[in-house]
């Protein structure tokens, strides 16, 4: 759950973020708007440490974890931006083939938390590879500020083929079993429903975390199984929903949607006070079954 430090910031300032996190709001607004909270008493040392990310939270699995083992490495994509680059964490206590899952960042390149997301999962027993849209511009800067400037730079189509290459790439690896899932949050809960039904091929399972659909002419492609995770106070995203649940029925395509109460967009990123620690084990524990059930 929320620290008790941050119980009682009005959730107009968890939305204010969401709008500025997603390009709705420059950061001189947003800045703005968080100055009229303290007249009710919250420093601004309070609220950017709540609202904005601190990746030191986010390490729940070492990159000297005994257990895996982390890299990088290179994919082509001739129809993306040429090549790509991604973190490739691989369990070390067997030498069996590895079911897959491609872990998908959210719209500021691969920071620390999508990379311990990663760990987290060869942690589990998958061979994990987080891929990072801003290679083509040196990679993620250190700071979500210029990374959401910088992949709001590049072309959709030319990043989505980037996902759909990395994909290739880990369905094939040498220590890949073959079978592929993904998951991801935010854009990377967008590019999980996109690969299901435009990488139909490739995809044995998705886990989108608060992602909105793909375009409604793709969505008749899917064959994967989805499970779909949403937050209560997520308005932006949910609004989605409906027309993407009746198209899911209409089309018989199977899939689990969980929505968690009271819970805002970024739930499961421990990085900032949006996180709720029970509802993000929860969500995660429902991944690694989902993920056990249908790549295993």
């Amino acid at each position: 759950m929320t620290t008790p430090q941050f119980q009682q910031i009005p959730q107009e300032a968890f939305d204010w973020y969401d709008d500025y996190a997603h390009g709705a709001m420059d950061r001189r607004t947003f800045m703005k708007k968080l100055g009229t909270l303290t007249a009710l008493g919250f420093s601004m040392a309070v609220l950017t440490s709540a609202l904005l990310p601190n990746y030191v939270l986010a390490e729940q699995v070492s990159f000297n974890d005994p257990d895996i083992k982390a890299s990088y490495a290179e994919f082509d994509s001739p129809l993306g931006h040429g090549k790509g680059r991604g973190y490739l964490a691989v369990p070390t206590n067997t030498t069996a083939k590895l079911p897959s899952v491609l872990v998908v960042h959210e719209n500021r390149g691969l920071n620390p938390y999508i990379k311990d997301v990663a760990r987290r999962l060869a942690k589990a027993g998958f061979l994990a590879f987080a891929p990072d849209a801003l290679f083509p511009l040196g990679g993620y800067p250190g700071n979500d500020d210029d990374g959401r400037a910088m992949q709001s730079s590049l072309a959709r189509e030319k990043i989505q083929f980037d996902f759909i290459a990395a994909s290739q790439f880990l369905k094939t690896h040498p220590l890949s079993s073959g079978k592929l899932g993904v998951v991801g949050f935010c854009f990377g809960g967008y590019m999980a429903n996109y690969l299901a039904a435009s990488a139909n091929e490739l995809i044995d399972a998705a886990v989108p975390f608060y992602g909105t659909p793909a375009a409604k002419e793709l969505r008749k492609n899917i064959k994967a199984p989805l499970l779909i995770h949403l937050a209560q106070l997520d308005t932006r995203v949910n609004q989605t929903w409906p027309e993407y649940q009746a198209d899911l029925d209409s089309l018989g395509i199977k899939y689990t949607m969980h929505m968690y109460q009271a819970a805002n967009h970024g739930f499961h990123n421990d990085s900032t006070s949006r996180y709720d620690k029970a509802q993000a084990e929860l969500a995660w524990q429902r991944t690694l079954d989902f993920f056990k059930l249908h790549l295993v």
